[in-house]
């Protein structure tokens, strides 16, 4: 018996962020693709991870966002939509990748599902110790922009305009810079040298 595949083929990965966009096309479709680049450009540098797996687990980040226009909705559709499929490491990460910090507490804005949905999402995050894959997915997110990638503190703000923040705001960002600290220390190099384009952005 073939093992059971946790996270879809690429092709099957674009595939789905297609259908997706059909149904709610927007920026967060190209953010996905830059995600994803960023995740394999960061991986391929990186001593234990997959650069393929992570290239189609940035894919698939936002995929709930296919039920959209939502907020922070879509954490919850995605990972509903991904394990549904059998996909459960790609559910995983679709519920991981805006926590940082594993806390509800740390989402910014409104909650824009119903009371249920929000406290079951709590009792999704509770057991959750996050792990190498969640972590890059998480600073890669905090990478990229519709249009190409960017600074963390670029994206912070971006969020902060669209969302607002709150009073775990400080300790989040705190904790998606560190993730920056930390890959650019496993990875023996700034990470932000490793996706094209940056720091000729940076230079402008």
């Amino acid at each position: 018996m073939e093992p059971e595949l946790t996270v879809p083929a690429r092709e099957v990965a674009e595939q789905l962020l297609l259908e997706a966009e059909a149904l709610n096309p927007g920026a967060w479709v190209p953010h996905s693709r830059h995600v994803a680049m960023a995740a394999q450009y960061i991986a391929e540098q990186h001593p234990a991870l997959d650069p393929e797996r992570m290239h189609t687990l940035g894919l698939l980040h936002d995929i709930g966002r296919r039920t959209g226009p939502n907020r922070d909705r879509h954490i919850l559709d995605g990972y509903d939509f991904l394990t549904a499929l059998g996909y459960e490491d790609a559910a995983r990460i679709a519920l991981t990748h805006s926590f940082a910090i594993p806390d509800l507490a740390t989402l910014q804005g409104p909650w824009d599902g119903t009371p249920d949905e929000l406290a079951r999402l709590g009792l999704l995050l509770a057991p959750v110790t996050l792990s190498e894959e969640d972590r890059l997915l998480q600073l890669c997110d905090m990478l990229a922009l519709p249009d190409g990638f960017c600074t963390i503190h670029e994206r912070l703000l971006d969020v902060a305009l669209r969302y607002t923040v709150n009073g775990r705001t400080p300790e989040k960002w705190r904790a998606q810079l560190a993730l920056k600290a930390h890959f650019d220390e496993v990875c023996g190099v700034n990470i932000y040298r490793l996706l094209p384009g940056l720091v000729e952005r940076l230079l402008r």
